[in-house]
């Protein structure tokens, strides 16, 4: 993994407008995710697309199905060798242990514990008892015990799970630079306040990707850290 935390989020529906974002701020990141939106619009070419400027690659597909399902998916995506594949840990166990052992042998697989946009309420709607915090420390236990990589969680968990799981790889998305617009996130800290917490990537979309000079903010949100 680079020195560099900061993994922008392209998020973007055209494959034009996400490699020329890339290109920008690839000298002041040090990776790029992929989520499902680029992924359903432009699949493995697109990917491929992206990986030519040299960054290491997350593909944040938050895989969840049967553990046969999950791993069929995994071992579909070696030729793409992303260096980070998200999984929901609300998946169970087996299909945890199922992914893992299905991956590349340099791709670490994280578990999504819960998203930064659902809060307590949230939760309860779904028939999940307790806080955000309680149902992230769960999970977190499970995909450890599952033998994965590391979770995704807020920058309002991570320190705590880290505590607990000192070698673990901790991806923490929702970030917002102090001042910044919340927009649909509702457990947000700062990237510094993340990484001081323990995180070993930080997922950063919104505050890059629509700045008016996208590398100047990158650089702006390093230089806190």
């Amino acid at each position: 993994m680079t020195t560099n935390p900061i993994y922008l989020a392209l998020d973007l529906p055209r494959l034009d407008a996400a490699e020329a974002l890339a290109r920008k701020v690839k000298d002041h990141v040090g990776g790029l995710k992929l989520g499902l939106e680029f992924f359903c619009a432009h699949g493995h070419h697109g990917v491929h697309e992206i990986a030519k400027l040299g960054l290491p690659l997350f593909l944040d597909l938050k895989l969840h199905d049967i553990p046969n399902t999950v791993a069929g998916a995994m071992q579909a995506i070696h030729v793409l060798e992303p260096s980070i594949v998200t999984v929901h840990a609300s998946g169970g166990r087996a299909m945890m242990e199922d992914a893992k052992a299905a991956a590349g042998e340099h791709c670490k697989v994280v578990a999504v514990t819960v998203l930064t946009s659902l809060d307590d309420g949230d939760l309860a709607a779904t028939g999940v008892g307790g806080t955000p915090h309680d149902q992230a420390m769960r999970l977190a236990d499970l995909a450890h015990s599952a033998g994965l990589d590391g979770i995704v969680c807020s920058g309002q968990e991570v320190s705590a799970v880290h505590h607990q799981w000192k070698d673990g790889f901790f991806v923490v998305p929702g970030l917002r630079p102090a001042n910044g617009k919340l927009g649909d996130q509702k457990r947000t800290v700062t990237p510094r306040e993340a990484r001081d917490g323990g995180a070993s990537v930080l997922v950063i979309g919104r505050p890059i990707s629509r700045a008016d000079d996208p590398a100047a903010a990158a650089r702006a949100i390093e230089a806190t850290l």
